[in-house]
């Protein structure tokens, strides 16, 4: 009896299921996981999918569903191990580059349900319009969506520009938009391996993952079995649900409560031997560790998961900085240098703040004072402007523009290390409340080193580069007033056998080109008209734009022009800079007025650092 008993102790983890939620019934021969829904009595009602008895294409005659707002797609797997399925996305139209759902904006998922695009897909955008050249996709000549459409052959092949993503992985990932102004196709592959020819990738798919099910809703007791209690929900929000009963666990992919049984004995346990207790303490103890191991296993896919998307996040920016880049590398510094630099960012260290993010002041180790420029959390267009900068400034060296020392990608937004110049910024001295008294003198070797600043982005850089945001707030000043050019975070890379960029309008107002903002048509000369404006301010240390002015004197180059066809320039002047001047600074002053018609539009001479424009 003894053997007999001994055999028939041993130790098992055993699931005992309930019937507090119930699983769908199968979708014809496909098998319907908790929480899925497809009625009304079974599964979770948040977590709703569609069973249609309609004949497929291969003849099936049931199908699972994923519904969004505005459009159905076929489920081809589901594997609720990983709460995961995959849909498959739009057909192409016809003889057309353009998926079926255009009309419907593509795949437009509802940020109120708990599903969620994966990171496991590969997007490739097709058939795009030039504007998604200065988006943060890859629509470069080597992206892989180039090797799709010439593989694949058809309409997408004569649609020159494309693009491609790696999506997805957050709960915030809940659309695949495709539309007139941007890309009007798309497809898309679930761990695409890169390496692998065309013909051997997998077939079309988005995969989508859902959230772990919270426990059935009820309204009383009767709607929850025995292993389980209607009670409140702890998040107030009014509603009931079955929470399981003391020693049982809620197990959201079965649907259910469990339990672990570690006594089998069909004599029961209640009178047990030492034996018995020696075998249940070794059980526990096991049961113990294989929970501990079970859950340390968990940590660490966890950690691993969240460390391989800190790596790639890394990795993509860094590409970023080195896309196209022939010239030197910035140094990158770590997350912890630059905390220490700036006191964790204290807001005593603040500097400013502008459409991009903030400015702090930082100290490194070596007792080097830095300015560190970070782009707003979430705002992905500063992102992007930071990451542009960074690969423009690597590229150049001059006295007249802001040294870049290094960045740091490996925080949540990226950061730029610049050296630090103290003295404020030219718009600042000219109209600020505590403006400076600035020479003539001083304002002509301002003049002097922005153009030379300027004409070294043009005519030194390779390829070109436009800064596009030319004003006096983007010049800075030292202690002895030299000048430097800053803030490229519009900046745009020329190509250097175009003879003009077409991109979205950008700048401020007052600055613009009047040709570049009516035709988005961006030269250099674009630059050349904001320098002059600048030139305007110094002469008359008046705003760009100024509402104070009359109505039709608000622009600042209109104004001058005004004066010049009235031949009162001088009256434009500053006055202070009038007072004691000599006839020479009176006649240099007029000669930079003079350039001026009546349009308003500024023709520079080549007098500073050599322009050369004609």
């Amino acid at each position: 009896m003894a053997l007999i008993s001994t055999t028939l102790l041993f130790t098992a983890a055993l699931l005992i299921s309930t019937a507090a939620a119930t699983t769908c019934p199968n979708c014809g021969t496909t098998p319907v996981p908790y929480p899925l829904s497809t009625g009304p009595n079974c599964g979770d009602q948040s977590y709703k999918i569609l069973c249609d008895n309609t004949t497929d294409n291969n003849n099936n005659d049931y199908s699972l569903k994923f519904q969004t707002l505005n459009n159905t797609y076929p489920i081809t797997s589901i594997t609720p191990e990983t709460q995961r399925f995959v849909i498959q996305p739009s057909a192409f139209l016809p003889n057309a580059c353009v998926t079926q759902d255009l009309s419907t904006l593509g795949i437009q998922m509802n940020p109120s349900l708990p599903f969620n695009i994966t990171s496991s897909n590969t997007i490739l955008y097709l058939n795009c319009t030039p504007l998604l050249l200065s988006s943060p996709l890859n629509c470069s000549s080597a992206s892989l969506c180039h090797a799709y459409a010439n593989s694949t052959g058809g309409s997408c092949r004569n649609a020159p520009i494309c693009c491609t993503f790696r999506a997805g992985g957050s709960t915030t990932s809940y659309m695949v938009r495709v539309r007139d102004s941007g890309c009007r196709a798309y497809t898309s592959f679930v761990g695409l391996d890169y390496g692998l020819p065309v013909n051997r990738w997998p077939r079309p798919g988005l995969e989508i993952q859902w959230v772990s099910p919270p426990e059935p809703v009820c309204g009383s007791q009767a709607d929850c079995d025995s292993n389980s209690t209607c009670g409140a929900d702890p998040n107030g929000n009014g509603v009931r649900r079955c929470y399981c009963n003391s020693g049982l666990y809620w197990d959201p992919i079965g649907g259910s409560c469990a339990e672990s049984v570690t006594c089998q004995n069909p004599d029961g346990c209640g009178n047990s031997t030492d034996r018995t207790a020696l075998i249940a303490g070794l059980t526990s103890g096991l049961g113990t560790a294989l929970v501990a191991s079970i859950i340390g296993i968990l940590i660490y896919k966890r950690h691993r998961r969240i460390k391989e998307a800190q790596d790639r996040l890394t990795r993509e920016r860094e590409e970023i900085l080195n896309a196209n880049g022939s010239g030197r590398s910035a140094k990158v510094f770590s997350g912890k240098e630059i905390k220490r630099a700036t006191n964790n960012f204290s807001r005593d260290r603040l500097l400013g703040s502008g459409g991009y993010g903030e400015v702090y002041k930082g100290f490194l180790n070596d007792g080097t004072v830095v300015a560190v420029k970070c782009a707003k959390l979430g705002n992905t267009k500063g992102t992007e402007q930071v990451l542009n900068e960074v690969r423009i400034l690597c590229q150049v060296n001059h006295r007249s523009l802001v040294g870049l020392l290094g960045c740091c990608v490996e925080l949540e937004q990226p950061l730029l290390v610049y050296e630090y110049v103290a003295h404020g910024n030219l718009f600042d001295h000219l109209h600020g409340p505590n403006r400076s008294q600035i020479s003539w003198n001083h304002r002509l070797q301002i003049a002097q080193a922005t153009a030379e600043g300027l004409a070294y982005l043009h005519f030194s850089a390779m390829p070109p580069i436009y800064h596009r945001d030319v004003k006096s707030s983007n010049i800075l000043l030292d202690e002895k007033l030299n000048a430097k050019v800053s803030d490229f975070g519009l900046s745009r890379l020329a190509h250097a056998d175009l003879s003009h960029v077409s991109t979205c309008a950008q700048g401020t107002l007052g600055y613009l080109d009047p040709e570049y903002y009516r035709n988005y048509q961006l030269t250099d000369k674009s630059d050349v008209y904001s320098f002059g404006v600048v030139l305007l301010e110094l002469l008359t240390s008046q705003k760009a734009i100024d509402f104070n002015r009359d109505a039709d004197d608000v622009n600042l180059a209109v104004y001058v022009g005004r004066m010049v066809e009235e031949e009162r320039i001088v009256d434009a002047v500053d006055p202070m800079l009038k007072e004691g001047a000599s006839d020479l600074e009176l006649e240099t002053m007029k000669a930079l007025g003079f350039p001026f018609v009546s349009d308003g539009s500024v023709l520079l001479l080549s007098v500073f650092a050599g322009y050369g424009y004609g």
